[in-house]
């Protein structure tokens, strides 16, 4: 939906259905009930989620322009596309393959291309677009002293993407960027690595592969790769790694570098005690939230500001804590709820996030990405339809306030 601070929906990762009929009727049973709640009388944006099997179903012209028709008729609308997850999201474990393929496989390539031809069909006249994906790879996939290898071979291949966006560009004057999320144990974790990557591999490679293809000089190439690639600041990730967002966002304007999508999402954190007893039933609370489908890195910060990261809860639950001061666990929860029993969420860094965005957007996107539902207690549970609205009516209150 529309704010004074760019459209506002949710990720429709939440609904299962990897196929284009299951993702489809999914939409169809809770997407108008969602919008009558919200906006009755304005049109709704979508959030698109498309495995790849529903992706290669949308590329029979009979089932898009059924979509098609179907947004015209419930008066809504797709502007953001999350294409980081390729293939199975519910009901089987996803763990590290939430980043397969990865951007070293031609199999991405061709899923993000395809993602971008249908996302420039369902955009509204006048609209851009963003498709958020995955930083590059899984960085333990890989041994340390090869990661430049990575970078380079993931940049080349996402700068196949690029060109494509361009020629969408050109051929009917649709924008479309395509948006890296950094997160924990990515090959890009971090605001400041994104960026490191946009200077130190983007646009050395990006500049002459856009000559060589495009026949673009050297400026128009640089500046085609600002506009079609950009960063996707998921305020979870960043919440994480403990991260200086106005820092980020100040050295983000210095080099010229745009951000596509803001995901609005949580984390949990609770700072540790030092009393044994104390600290035991703090780390039992976060035992509890161990659970077998997704990833959750923990970053600890250390008794002097130092970062210790684990790469599942696991690992972090088993290690000696003794010098953390406090933790930080990967985990998506619900926006709304500010405690989860005796452990806290990251709220109050998407209530700075929001602030600094309302002071100054850096983004025309924003999109919720809550998927863990089952965390709340019982007496905070609600039917989905009633949860997502809840999430959205929490963040248009902040950014209404």
């Amino acid at each position: 939906m529309h704010t004074p601070y760019g459209h506002l929906s949710y990720c429709t990762n939440i609904h299962p259905g990897e196929d284009w009929a299951g993702h489809f009727a999914q939409l169809q049973q809770h997407v108008p009930a969602i919008k009558k709640r919200l906006c009755p009388g304005a049109p709704f944006g979508i959030g698109l989620r498309l495995a790849n099997k529903a992706s290669l179903d949308l590329q029979d012209a009979g089932m898009l322009d059924a979509f098609k028709a179907w947004l015209q008729q419930e008066g809504c609308y797709v502007f953001t596309m999350n294409g980081f997850p390729y293939g199975g999201f519910h009901h089987t474990v996803v763990k590290a393959d939430v980043h397969t393929p990865d951007w070293l496989t031609e199999d991405r390539v061709a899923y993000t291309i395809r993602l971008a031809e249908i996302l420039a069909q369902l955009l509204p006249a006048g609209e851009e677009g963003s498709i958020s994906t995955n930083p590059l790879s899984y960085r333990y996939w890989h041994e340390a002293n090869k990661y430049a290898a990575v970078f380079e071979k993931g940049t080349h291949n996402l700068l196949r993407v690029v060109a494509a966006l361009v020629g969408i560009k050109q051929k009917n004057g649709v924008l479309i960027h395509i948006d890296l999320e950094p997160e924990p144990d990515g090959m890009m974790e971090t605001g400041p690595e994104f960026i490191n990557w946009f200077k130190q591999y983007l646009l050395p490679l990006g500049v002459p592969f856009l000559q060589k293809e495009l026949g673009l000089d050297a400026a128009a190439a640089d500046a085609a790769l600002r506009e079609h690639v950009r960063l996707c600041f998921d305020i979870c990730h960043f919440a994480i790694g403990f991260e200086d967002y106005e820092a980020v966002l100040r050295e983000m304007e210095q080099e010229g570098i745009r951000t596509g999508k803001i995901q609005v999402s949580a984390a949990l954190r609770r700072e540790l005690p030092a009393d044994a007893a104390e600290l035991k039933t703090v780390l039992d609370a976060f035992a509890r939230f161990n659970e077998p489908v997704y990833l959750h890195q923990v970053i600890a910060r250390q008794e002097d500001g130092s970062l210790v990261r684990f790469r599942d809860l696991p690992e972090a639950l088993a290690a000696n804590q003794d010098a953390a001061t406090e933790w930080r666990a990967h985990y998506h929860v619900p926006l709304f709820a500010a405690e989860y029993g005796i452990l806290h969420s990251t709220q109050p860094d998407i209530e700075r996030v929001l602030e600094l965005h309302k002071q100054q957007p850096f983004a025309t996107h924003l999109e919720v990405e809550t998927y863990t539902w089952d965390v709340l207690a019982e007496d905070l549970k609600l039917p989905i339809i009633d949860s997502i609205v809840r999430e959205l009516e929490w963040v248009l209150g902040k950014i209404n306030s």
